[in-house]
Protein backbone atom coordinates (compact mmCIF):
# COMPACT_ATOMS: atom_id res chain seq x y z
CA UNK A 1 0.00 0.00 0.00
CA UNK A 2 1.33 3.59 -0.80
CA UNK A 3 0.75 6.09 1.59
CA UNK A 4 1.80 9.74 0.12
CA UNK A 5 2.04 12.33 3.47
CA UNK A 6 -0.26 15.53 3.07
CA UNK A 7 0.83 18.61 4.98
CA UNK A 8 -1.03 20.08 7.18
CA UNK A 9 -2.11 23.86 7.00
CA UNK A 10 0.51 25.01 9.67
CA UNK A 11 3.33 22.78 7.61
CA UNK A 12 2.71 23.84 4.65
CA UNK A 13 3.29 27.92 5.92
CA UNK A 14 6.05 26.50 7.53
CA UNK A 15 7.20 25.13 4.15
CA UNK A 16 6.58 28.16 1.97
CA UNK A 17 8.69 30.45 4.41
CA UNK A 18 11.76 27.93 4.27
CA UNK A 19 11.30 27.75 0.40
CA UNK A 20 11.96 31.57 0.21
CA UNK A 21 14.30 31.88 3.04
CA UNK A 22 16.74 29.20 1.35
CA UNK A 23 15.77 29.53 -2.12
CA UNK A 24 14.38 25.93 -2.94
CA UNK A 25 11.56 24.56 -4.12
CA UNK A 26 8.62 23.86 -2.56
CA UNK A 27 8.92 20.31 -3.04
CA UNK A 28 12.71 20.19 -1.75
CA UNK A 29 11.23 22.28 1.67
CA UNK A 30 8.52 19.89 1.95
CA UNK A 31 11.19 17.07 3.09
CA UNK A 32 12.69 19.16 5.60
CA UNK A 33 9.40 20.12 7.08
CA UNK A 34 8.77 16.39 7.68
CA UNK A 35 11.63 16.57 9.41
CA UNK A 36 10.88 18.72 11.66
CA UNK A 37 13.02 21.60 10.36
CA UNK A 38 11.23 24.63 10.21
CA UNK A 39 14.11 27.49 10.44
CA UNK A 40 17.02 28.19 8.33
CA UNK A 41 19.41 27.78 11.71
CA UNK A 42 17.14 23.92 11.81
CA UNK A 43 18.37 23.66 8.22
CA UNK A 44 22.04 24.46 8.31
CA UNK A 45 22.66 22.04 11.35
CA UNK A 46 20.88 19.05 9.87
CA UNK A 47 22.47 19.47 6.41
CA UNK A 48 26.07 20.01 7.45
CA UNK A 49 26.17 18.21 10.46
CA UNK A 50 29.31 19.23 13.28
CA UNK A 51 31.66 17.31 15.89
CA UNK A 52 31.10 20.63 18.05
CA UNK A 53 26.84 19.24 18.33
CA UNK A 54 27.96 15.64 20.10
CA UNK A 55 26.98 16.08 23.67
CA UNK A 56 29.16 16.02 26.63
CA UNK A 57 29.62 12.59 27.83
CA UNK A 58 29.46 13.68 31.29
CA UNK A 59 26.26 13.88 31.02
CA UNK A 60 25.60 9.99 30.82
CA UNK A 61 24.51 8.68 34.46
CA UNK A 62 27.64 6.81 35.69
CA UNK A 63 30.17 8.41 33.29
CA UNK A 64 32.34 10.29 35.82
CA UNK A 65 33.09 6.91 37.87
CA UNK A 66 33.67 5.01 34.71
CA UNK A 67 36.18 7.61 33.20
CA UNK A 68 37.70 7.68 37.15
CA UNK A 69 37.81 3.65 37.40
CA UNK A 70 39.73 3.17 33.94
CA UNK A 71 41.90 6.27 34.69
CA UNK A 72 42.95 4.01 37.58
CA UNK A 73 42.85 0.99 35.68
CA UNK A 74 45.81 2.62 33.46
CA UNK A 75 47.82 4.26 35.93
CA UNK A 76 48.01 1.26 37.82
CA UNK A 77 49.39 -1.58 35.08
CA UNK A 78 45.71 -3.20 35.27
CA UNK A 79 45.00 -5.67 32.75
CA UNK A 80 41.88 -4.69 31.05
CA UNK A 81 39.43 -7.04 28.98
CA UNK A 82 37.27 -5.66 26.52
CA UNK A 83 34.28 -7.67 26.14
CA UNK A 84 31.83 -7.50 23.45
CA UNK A 85 29.11 -9.48 21.75
CA UNK A 86 29.56 -10.75 18.27
CA UNK A 87 27.88 -8.81 15.81
CA UNK A 88 28.28 -5.74 14.38
CA UNK A 89 27.61 -2.94 17.24
CA UNK A 90 29.43 -5.54 19.38
CA UNK A 91 32.37 -6.47 17.35
CA UNK A 92 32.87 -2.67 15.95
CA UNK A 93 32.67 -1.27 19.85
CA UNK A 94 35.21 -3.95 20.78
CA UNK A 95 37.48 -2.86 17.58
CA UNK A 96 37.21 0.57 18.72
CA UNK A 97 37.88 0.91 22.13
CA UNK A 98 41.11 -1.40 21.54
CA UNK A 99 42.09 1.09 19.41
CA UNK A 100 41.65 4.14 21.49
CA UNK A 101 43.53 2.37 24.62
CA UNK A 102 46.07 0.59 22.32
CA UNK A 103 47.19 3.84 21.44
CA UNK A 104 48.33 4.94 24.58
CA UNK A 105 48.20 1.85 26.19
CA UNK A 106 49.62 -1.69 26.18
CA UNK A 107 48.07 -4.15 29.07
CA UNK A 108 44.74 -4.95 27.33
CA UNK A 109 43.33 -7.89 26.16
CA UNK A 110 39.67 -8.71 24.46
CA UNK A 111 37.07 -11.00 24.58
CA UNK A 112 34.09 -12.36 22.09
CA UNK A 113 31.63 -14.93 23.65
CA UNK A 114 31.05 -17.82 21.35
CA UNK A 115 27.58 -17.33 20.03
CA UNK A 116 26.38 -21.23 20.42
CA UNK A 117 28.63 -22.00 23.33
CA UNK A 118 28.30 -19.25 25.43
CA UNK A 119 25.25 -17.14 24.02
CA UNK A 120 24.54 -13.40 24.00
CA UNK A 121 26.00 -10.99 26.61
CA UNK A 122 28.60 -11.61 29.63
CA UNK A 123 29.03 -15.35 30.42
CA UNK A 124 30.65 -17.52 33.28
CA UNK A 125 33.03 -18.27 30.93
CA UNK A 126 34.37 -14.93 29.78
CA UNK A 127 34.44 -13.83 33.74
CA UNK A 128 36.81 -17.04 34.18
CA UNK A 129 39.11 -16.26 31.21
CA UNK A 130 39.25 -12.75 32.68
CA UNK A 131 40.40 -14.05 36.11
CA UNK A 132 43.10 -16.45 34.30
CA UNK A 133 44.45 -14.17 32.34
CA UNK A 134 44.54 -11.78 35.77
CA UNK A 135 42.36 -8.73 34.53
CA UNK A 136 41.00 -6.67 36.99
CA UNK A 137 38.59 -4.47 35.06
CA UNK A 138 36.34 -5.85 32.14
CA UNK A 139 34.59 -3.25 29.89
CA UNK A 140 31.63 -4.55 28.76
CA UNK A 141 30.74 -2.81 25.17
CA UNK A 142 27.04 -3.74 23.38
CA UNK A 143 25.81 -5.96 26.67
CA UNK A 144 26.32 -6.20 30.49
CA UNK A 145 22.89 -4.71 31.10
CA UNK A 146 20.82 -7.70 31.94
CA UNK A 147 24.15 -9.55 33.82
CA UNK A 148 23.90 -8.53 36.99
CA UNK A 149 24.71 -12.49 38.14
CA UNK A 150 27.65 -12.55 36.10
CA UNK A 151 28.66 -9.20 37.20
CA UNK A 152 28.20 -10.31 40.76
CA UNK A 153 30.04 -13.63 39.97
CA UNK A 154 33.15 -11.26 38.59
CA UNK A 155 33.02 -9.12 42.04
CA UNK A 156 33.84 -12.19 44.09
CA UNK A 157 36.81 -12.75 42.28
CA UNK A 158 38.41 -9.23 42.29
CA UNK A 159 36.99 -8.27 39.10
CA UNK A 160 34.86 -5.15 38.21
CA UNK A 161 32.79 -4.07 35.41
CA UNK A 162 32.44 -0.86 33.21
CA UNK A 163 29.35 -1.43 31.62
CA UNK A 164 28.67 0.36 27.86
CA UNK A 165 25.13 -0.83 27.03
CA UNK A 166 22.18 0.64 25.10
CA UNK A 167 19.69 -2.36 25.38
CA UNK A 168 16.66 -2.08 28.34
CA UNK A 169 17.49 -2.50 31.72
CA UNK A 170 16.00 -5.73 33.20
CA UNK A 171 14.55 -5.27 36.68
CA UNK A 172 17.64 -5.57 38.64
CA UNK A 173 20.49 -3.36 37.76
CA UNK A 174 24.32 -4.65 38.03
CA UNK A 175 25.82 -3.68 40.77
CA UNK A 176 29.38 -2.48 38.29
CA UNK A 177 31.78 0.58 39.33
CA UNK A 178 29.26 1.79 36.55
CA UNK A 179 26.34 1.12 34.45
CA UNK A 180 26.41 3.19 31.01
CA UNK A 181 23.08 3.17 29.54
CA UNK A 182 21.19 6.08 28.46
CA UNK A 183 17.98 4.04 28.18
CA UNK A 184 17.75 4.02 32.37
CA UNK A 185 15.02 5.82 33.52
CA UNK A 186 17.25 7.99 35.72
CA UNK A 187 20.04 8.63 33.13
CA UNK A 188 19.56 12.41 31.84
CA UNK A 189 21.57 12.07 28.40
CA UNK A 190 19.81 14.35 26.15
CA UNK A 191 20.25 11.60 23.48
CA UNK A 192 18.90 8.00 24.10
CA UNK A 193 19.48 6.26 20.59
CA UNK A 194 23.46 5.27 20.90
CA UNK A 195 24.57 1.79 19.48
CA UNK A 196 26.27 0.17 21.73
CA UNK A 197 29.53 1.33 19.79
CA UNK A 198 28.26 4.63 20.30
CA UNK A 199 28.21 4.11 24.28
CA UNK A 200 31.83 2.85 24.00
CA UNK A 201 32.75 5.70 21.93
CA UNK A 202 31.28 8.55 24.80
CA UNK A 203 33.89 6.41 27.27
CA UNK A 204 36.63 7.05 25.08
CA UNK A 205 34.96 11.01 24.56
CA UNK A 206 35.22 11.28 28.46
CA UNK A 207 38.48 9.77 28.80
CA UNK A 208 40.34 12.11 26.12
CA UNK A 209 38.45 15.09 27.29
CA UNK A 210 39.93 14.37 30.90
CA UNK A 211 43.38 13.68 29.97
CA UNK A 212 43.22 16.37 26.69
CA UNK A 213 43.68 14.18 23.91
CA UNK A 214 43.39 15.27 20.51
CA UNK A 215 40.07 14.74 19.38
CA UNK A 216 41.02 14.47 15.65
CA UNK A 217 43.77 12.18 17.05
CA UNK A 218 42.48 10.35 19.04
CA UNK A 219 38.82 9.60 17.84
CA UNK A 220 38.32 10.88 14.34
CA UNK A 221 40.30 7.57 13.07
CA UNK A 222 37.24 5.17 15.25
CA UNK A 223 34.57 7.17 13.40
CA UNK A 224 34.52 4.62 10.87
CA UNK A 225 33.47 2.01 13.26
CA UNK A 226 30.70 4.19 14.52
CA UNK A 227 29.32 4.61 10.94
CA UNK A 228 29.52 0.23 10.26
CA UNK A 229 27.87 0.24 14.04
CA UNK A 230 25.35 2.60 13.83
CA UNK A 231 24.21 1.25 10.01
CA UNK A 232 24.46 -2.37 10.76
CA UNK A 233 22.57 -1.80 14.25
CA UNK A 234 19.38 0.13 12.89
CA UNK A 235 19.39 2.51 15.39
CA UNK A 236 17.84 6.47 15.45
CA UNK A 237 19.56 8.25 12.03
CA UNK A 238 18.70 11.15 13.94
CA UNK A 239 20.98 13.50 16.82
CA UNK A 240 24.34 12.28 17.36
CA UNK A 241 24.04 9.15 15.47
CA UNK A 242 23.12 11.52 12.24
CA UNK A 243 26.88 13.69 13.41
CA UNK A 244 28.77 10.37 13.43
CA UNK A 245 27.91 8.43 10.66
CA UNK A 246 27.95 11.21 8.72
CA UNK A 247 31.70 11.72 10.16
CA UNK A 248 32.28 8.30 10.11
CA UNK A 249 31.52 7.69 6.18
CA UNK A 250 33.62 10.63 5.80
CA UNK A 251 36.34 8.87 7.53
CA UNK A 252 36.08 5.76 5.65
CA UNK A 253 35.85 7.49 1.94
CA UNK A 254 39.06 9.67 3.01
CA UNK A 255 41.09 7.61 5.58
CA UNK A 256 39.83 4.33 5.91
CA UNK A 257 41.83 2.38 7.91
CA UNK A 258 44.63 -1.02 6.86
CA UNK A 259 41.28 -3.61 8.47
CA UNK A 260 38.78 -2.04 6.55
CA UNK A 261 40.30 -1.49 3.66
CA UNK A 262 41.25 -5.29 3.41
CA UNK A 263 37.21 -5.84 3.45
CA UNK A 264 36.81 -3.25 0.97
CA UNK A 265 38.71 -5.22 -1.37
CA UNK A 266 36.76 -8.01 -1.40
CA UNK A 267 33.92 -6.35 -2.67
CA UNK A 268 33.73 -3.22 -5.32
CA UNK A 269 33.68 -0.19 -3.30
CA UNK A 270 37.51 -0.19 -3.22
CA UNK A 271 38.11 3.25 -4.90
CA UNK A 272 33.82 4.01 -4.58
CA UNK A 273 32.52 6.44 -2.59
CA UNK A 274 31.03 4.29 0.02
CA UNK A 275 27.71 5.32 1.35
CA UNK A 276 25.13 4.05 4.28
CA UNK A 277 23.44 1.81 2.12
CA UNK A 278 26.96 0.06 1.42
CA UNK A 279 27.57 -0.42 5.19
CA UNK A 280 23.69 -1.85 6.09
CA UNK A 281 24.49 -4.70 2.49
CA UNK A 282 27.66 -5.11 2.14
CA UNK A 283 29.70 -4.42 4.89
CA UNK A 284 27.86 -5.34 7.42
CA UNK A 285 26.59 -8.50 6.22
CA UNK A 286 30.27 -9.98 6.27
CA UNK A 287 31.32 -8.90 9.39
CA UNK A 288 28.24 -10.49 11.11
CA UNK A 289 28.92 -13.72 9.29
CA UNK A 290 32.42 -14.04 11.52
CA UNK A 291 29.88 -14.80 14.85
CA UNK A 292 27.54 -16.54 12.60
CA UNK A 293 29.75 -19.08 11.04
CA UNK A 294 32.89 -19.12 13.36
CA UNK A 295 34.06 -16.62 15.54
CA UNK A 296 33.32 -13.17 15.70
CA UNK A 297 37.21 -12.23 17.06
CA UNK A 298 37.89 -12.74 12.97
CA UNK A 299 35.97 -9.35 12.61
CA UNK A 300 38.17 -7.23 15.16
CA UNK A 301 41.26 -9.00 14.41
CA UNK A 302 40.56 -7.34 10.88
CA UNK A 303 39.23 -4.19 12.28
CA UNK A 304 42.14 -3.52 14.60
CA UNK A 305 44.76 -4.77 11.67
CA UNK A 306 48.02 -2.64 10.96
CA UNK A 307 49.10 -4.90 8.54
CA UNK A 308 48.06 -4.70 4.96
CA UNK A 309 48.84 -8.30 3.91
CA UNK A 310 47.27 -9.68 7.61
CA UNK A 311 44.05 -7.76 6.47
CA UNK A 312 43.48 -9.18 3.36
CA UNK A 313 43.84 -12.67 4.38
CA UNK A 314 41.33 -12.31 7.68
CA UNK A 315 39.22 -10.54 4.99
CA UNK A 316 39.39 -13.36 2.59
CA UNK A 317 38.42 -15.66 5.35
CA UNK A 318 35.83 -13.65 6.26
CA UNK A 319 34.19 -13.34 2.67
CA UNK A 320 34.77 -17.32 2.45
CA UNK A 321 32.01 -17.48 6.08
CA UNK A 322 30.07 -15.02 4.07
CA UNK A 323 29.54 -16.98 1.34
CA UNK A 324 28.91 -20.43 3.90
CA UNK A 325 26.31 -17.93 5.10
CA UNK A 326 24.48 -16.85 2.08
CA UNK A 327 24.03 -20.92 1.29
CA UNK A 328 22.59 -21.86 4.79
CA UNK A 329 20.60 -19.02 4.71
CA UNK A 330 18.95 -19.91 1.73
CA UNK A 331 18.14 -22.99 2.74
CA UNK A 332 16.38 -22.40 6.19
CA UNK A 333 14.70 -20.23 4.46
CA UNK A 334 12.87 -22.37 1.53
CA UNK A 335 12.69 -24.89 4.92
CA UNK A 336 11.09 -22.63 6.96
CA UNK A 337 8.26 -21.40 4.35
CA UNK A 338 7.26 -24.69 3.54
CA UNK A 339 7.15 -25.55 6.71
CA UNK A 340 4.62 -22.05 7.87
CA UNK A 341 2.91 -23.16 4.40
CA UNK A 342 2.13 -26.95 5.76
CA UNK A 343 0.27 -25.76 8.44
CA UNK A 344 -3.35 -25.50 7.61
CA UNK A 345 -4.34 -22.68 10.22
CA UNK A 346 -0.81 -20.40 8.66
CA UNK A 347 -3.17 -17.97 6.79
CA UNK A 348 -5.61 -17.09 9.38
CA UNK A 349 -2.65 -16.53 12.11
CA UNK A 350 -1.10 -13.08 12.91
CA UNK A 351 2.50 -14.41 13.67
CA UNK A 352 4.92 -16.22 11.95
CA UNK A 353 7.19 -18.88 14.40
CA UNK A 354 9.25 -21.58 12.64
CA UNK A 355 11.39 -24.26 14.41
CA UNK A 356 13.98 -26.63 12.82
CA UNK A 357 15.91 -28.56 15.17
CA UNK A 358 19.47 -28.87 13.44
CA UNK A 359 18.69 -25.39 11.69
CA UNK A 360 22.16 -24.10 11.70
CA UNK A 361 21.69 -20.58 14.54
CA UNK A 362 23.77 -17.98 13.04
CA UNK A 363 21.33 -17.57 10.40
CA UNK A 364 18.25 -17.68 12.29
CA UNK A 365 17.85 -13.67 12.63
CA UNK A 366 18.05 -13.69 8.78
CA UNK A 367 15.48 -16.00 8.05
CA UNK A 368 13.20 -14.23 10.64
CA UNK A 369 13.54 -11.24 8.02
CA UNK A 370 13.20 -13.20 5.01
CA UNK A 371 9.89 -14.33 6.33
CA UNK A 372 8.52 -11.42 7.37
CA UNK A 373 9.17 -9.73 4.03
CA UNK A 374 6.96 -12.73 2.81
CA UNK A 375 4.31 -13.16 5.53
CA UNK A 376 3.79 -9.42 6.72
CA UNK A 377 3.39 -10.48 10.60
CA UNK A 378 5.80 -10.53 13.46
CA UNK A 379 8.23 -13.92 13.17
CA UNK A 380 10.38 -16.15 15.50
CA UNK A 381 12.93 -18.88 14.10
CA UNK A 382 13.89 -20.91 16.44
CA UNK A 383 16.21 -24.06 16.35
CA UNK A 384 17.81 -26.78 19.10
CA UNK A 385 20.87 -25.21 21.32
CA UNK A 386 23.73 -27.28 22.26
CA UNK A 387 22.77 -26.88 26.24
CA UNK A 388 19.09 -28.73 25.08
CA UNK A 389 17.65 -25.55 24.89
CA UNK A 390 15.70 -24.07 21.66
CA UNK A 391 16.74 -20.61 20.97
CA UNK A 392 16.28 -18.29 18.26
CA UNK A 393 15.36 -14.52 16.33
CA UNK A 394 12.68 -12.22 16.48
CA UNK A 395 11.59 -9.47 14.22
CA UNK A 396 8.50 -7.47 13.88
CA UNK A 397 6.64 -5.56 11.43
CA UNK A 398 6.12 -1.86 11.27
CA UNK A 399 4.97 0.01 14.12
CA UNK A 400 4.40 -3.39 16.45
CA UNK A 401 6.80 -4.07 19.36
CA UNK A 402 8.06 -7.70 19.53
CA UNK A 403 10.10 -6.95 22.74
CA UNK A 404 6.36 -6.49 24.78
CA UNK A 405 5.30 -9.52 22.88
CA UNK A 406 8.00 -11.56 24.18
CA UNK A 407 7.83 -10.34 27.39
CA UNK A 408 4.52 -11.06 28.50
CA UNK A 409 5.50 -14.65 28.03
CA UNK A 410 9.02 -14.58 29.91
CA UNK A 411 7.55 -17.31 32.33
CA UNK A 412 8.06 -19.38 29.47
CA UNK A 413 11.49 -18.08 28.40
CA UNK A 414 15.14 -18.61 29.97
CA UNK A 415 15.97 -16.01 28.56
CA UNK A 416 15.38 -13.06 26.11
CA UNK A 417 16.34 -9.22 24.81
CA UNK A 418 16.44 -7.13 22.35
CA UNK A 419 14.32 -4.12 21.09
CA UNK A 420 10.81 -2.97 19.47
CA UNK A 421 11.52 -4.26 15.80
CA UNK A 422 14.34 -7.07 16.39
CA UNK A 423 15.13 -9.77 20.04
CA UNK A 424 16.28 -12.79 20.77
CA UNK A 425 15.32 -15.48 23.49
CA UNK A 426 15.44 -19.24 25.00
CA UNK A 427 13.32 -21.27 26.30
CA UNK A 428 13.00 -25.72 27.14
CA UNK A 429 11.92 -27.50 24.61
CA UNK A 430 8.40 -28.25 26.45
CA UNK A 431 7.64 -25.10 26.00
CA UNK A 432 7.25 -24.38 22.78
CA UNK A 433 3.80 -25.29 22.43
CA UNK A 434 2.83 -22.79 25.07
CA UNK A 435 5.00 -20.06 23.80
CA UNK A 436 3.48 -20.34 20.49
CA UNK A 437 0.14 -20.00 21.60
CA UNK A 438 0.66 -17.04 24.12
CA UNK A 439 2.88 -15.41 21.27
CA UNK A 440 0.01 -15.44 18.24
CA UNK A 441 -2.58 -14.65 21.32
CA UNK A 442 -1.10 -11.71 22.31
CA UNK A 443 -0.02 -10.51 18.90
CA UNK A 444 -3.42 -11.03 17.62
CA UNK A 445 -5.10 -8.76 20.75
CA UNK A 446 -2.21 -5.98 20.26
CA UNK A 447 -1.79 -5.54 16.51
CA UNK A 448 -3.87 -3.48 14.51
CA UNK A 449 -5.09 -3.83 11.25
CA UNK A 450 -2.64 -0.77 9.84
CA UNK A 451 0.42 -3.02 11.27
CA UNK A 452 -0.51 -5.86 9.46
CA UNK A 453 -0.20 -4.04 6.01
CA UNK A 454 3.18 -3.61 4.80
CA UNK A 455 3.12 0.24 3.62
CA UNK A 456 5.29 2.56 1.56
CA UNK A 457 5.55 6.03 2.85
CA UNK A 458 5.51 8.20 0.10
CA UNK A 459 6.53 11.78 0.52
CA UNK A 460 5.91 13.19 -2.81
CA UNK A 461 4.06 12.79 -5.97
CA UNK A 462 6.63 14.18 -8.67
CA UNK A 463 6.69 14.62 -12.34
CA UNK A 464 9.85 14.11 -14.13
CA UNK A 465 10.66 17.20 -14.85
CA UNK A 466 10.88 17.72 -11.02
CA UNK A 467 14.07 15.73 -10.61
CA UNK A 468 16.52 18.32 -11.51
CA UNK A 469 20.47 18.96 -10.24
CA UNK A 470 18.85 21.61 -7.62
CA UNK A 471 16.00 18.90 -5.83
CA UNK A 472 18.55 16.16 -5.85
CA UNK A 473 21.56 18.53 -4.05
CA UNK A 474 18.30 18.95 -1.34
CA UNK A 475 18.49 14.93 -0.99
CA UNK A 476 22.01 14.48 -0.92
CA UNK A 477 22.11 16.80 2.37
CA UNK A 478 19.71 14.75 3.82
CA UNK A 479 21.83 11.92 4.18
CA UNK A 480 22.75 9.53 5.70
CA UNK A 481 19.11 8.50 5.46
CA UNK A 482 17.98 5.61 8.42
CA UNK A 483 15.35 5.28 10.46
CA UNK A 484 13.70 8.61 11.63
CA UNK A 485 15.28 9.82 8.48
CA UNK A 486 14.34 7.42 5.96
CA UNK A 487 15.38 7.78 2.34
CA UNK A 488 12.93 9.97 0.33
CA UNK A 489 10.43 7.68 -2.01
CA UNK A 490 8.55 8.99 -4.40
CA UNK A 491 5.26 8.26 -6.89
CA UNK A 492 5.22 9.16 -10.63
CA UNK A 493 2.45 8.07 -12.40
CA UNK A 494 1.67 7.72 -16.12
CA UNK A 495 5.21 6.48 -17.59
CA UNK A 496 5.75 4.11 -20.53
CA UNK A 497 8.40 2.64 -22.35
CA UNK A 498 10.71 4.91 -23.27
CA UNK A 499 13.03 2.65 -25.28
CA UNK A 500 15.36 0.04 -23.45
CA UNK A 501 13.35 -1.51 -20.48
CA UNK A 502 14.12 -5.00 -20.12
CA UNK A 503 14.85 -7.95 -17.87
CA UNK A 504 18.13 -8.93 -16.23
CA UNK A 505 19.71 -10.84 -13.52
CA UNK A 506 20.86 -14.29 -14.24
CA UNK A 507 17.16 -15.79 -14.48
CA UNK A 508 15.91 -12.49 -15.65
CA UNK A 509 14.01 -11.90 -11.86
CA UNK A 510 14.86 -8.09 -12.16
CA UNK A 511 13.78 -5.47 -14.46
CA UNK A 512 16.15 -2.40 -16.06
CA UNK A 513 13.98 0.44 -16.78
CA UNK A 514 13.71 3.36 -19.52
CA UNK A 515 10.76 5.14 -18.79
CA UNK A 516 9.00 8.16 -20.04
CA UNK A 517 6.39 10.83 -19.08
CA UNK A 518 6.24 11.48 -22.97
CA UNK A 519 8.71 14.79 -22.29
CA UNK A 520 11.62 13.35 -20.28
CA UNK A 521 13.39 10.34 -20.13
CA UNK A 522 14.40 8.63 -16.78
CA UNK A 523 16.45 4.92 -16.03
CA UNK A 524 15.73 2.47 -12.97
CA UNK A 525 16.18 -0.63 -11.59
CA UNK A 526 13.37 -2.55 -9.98
CA UNK A 527 14.70 -5.64 -8.17
CA UNK A 528 12.42 -8.47 -8.64
CA UNK A 529 10.12 -7.57 -10.96
CA UNK A 530 11.11 -9.01 -14.29
CA UNK A 531 7.45 -10.40 -14.99
CA UNK A 532 6.22 -6.55 -15.66
CA UNK A 533 8.64 -6.38 -18.38
CA UNK A 534 6.38 -7.76 -21.04
CA UNK A 535 3.70 -5.20 -20.14
CA UNK A 536 5.23 -2.07 -20.23
CA UNK A 537 7.21 -3.68 -23.27
CA UNK A 538 3.53 -3.21 -24.77
CA UNK A 539 3.09 0.39 -24.29
CA UNK A 540 1.71 -0.10 -21.16
CA UNK A 541 1.38 2.84 -18.48
CA UNK A 542 2.64 2.23 -14.56
CA UNK A 543 3.09 3.89 -11.64
CA UNK A 544 6.30 3.60 -9.91
CA UNK A 545 7.15 4.17 -5.87
CA UNK A 546 11.39 4.69 -5.98
CA UNK A 547 13.72 6.51 -4.18
CA UNK A 548 16.78 8.46 -6.37
CA UNK A 549 20.38 7.54 -6.17
CA UNK A 550 23.04 8.58 -8.30
CA UNK A 551 24.81 5.68 -11.08
CA UNK A 552 27.87 6.42 -12.80
CA UNK A 553 28.93 4.13 -15.68
CA UNK A 554 31.36 5.04 -18.13
CA UNK A 555 32.06 7.73 -15.99
CA UNK A 556 28.66 9.15 -16.68
CA UNK A 557 26.90 10.05 -13.57
CA UNK A 558 23.01 10.18 -13.45
CA UNK A 559 19.82 10.02 -11.50
CA UNK A 560 18.20 6.78 -11.47
CA UNK A 561 14.69 5.40 -9.93
CA UNK A 562 15.85 2.47 -7.37
CA UNK A 563 12.28 1.23 -7.76
CA UNK A 564 10.28 -0.27 -4.64
CA UNK A 565 6.50 -0.93 -6.49
CA UNK A 566 5.10 -0.86 -9.70
CA UNK A 567 1.76 -0.87 -10.51
CA UNK A 568 -0.59 -0.18 -14.18
CA UNK A 569 -1.94 3.48 -13.73
CA UNK A 570 -5.49 3.39 -13.80
CA UNK A 571 -7.06 4.42 -16.89
CA UNK A 572 -10.12 7.40 -15.84
CA UNK A 573 -12.86 7.09 -18.34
Amino acid sequence: MWQIQTLTAEQQALRDGLSQQLGISPMAASLLVRRGITTRAEASAFVHPSLSQLHDPMLMAGMREAEHRLSQAVENGEKILIYGDYDVDGTTAVALMYRFLSSFYTNIDYYIPDRYTEGYGISFRGVDYAQAEGCTLIIALDCGIKSADKVAYASKRGIDFIICDHHMPGSERPQAVAVLDSKQDDDPYPFKELSGCGVGFKLAQAYAQTHHLSFEQALNPLLELLAMSIASDIVSLTGENRVLAYYGIRQINTHPSVGLQGLLKMTDLEGKQVNISDLVYRIGPRLNACGRIKSGRAAVELLISQDATVATEIAQTIESFNSERKEKDEKITQEALQQLESDPEHLNKHTNVAYGADWHRGVLGIVASRLTENYYRPTIVLANTDDGLIAGSARSVGGFDIYSAIDSCRDLLTNFGGHTFAAGLSMQPQNLREFKRRFEAYVAAHISDEQQVPVLRVEEELQLGDIDKPFYNVLRHLEPFGPDNPHPRFVTRNLINNRYTKRVGKQGEHLKLDLTDRNVAISGIAFGKGDMAMYIQNGNAVDVCYSLEQNTYNGMTTLQMMVEDIVPTEKVE
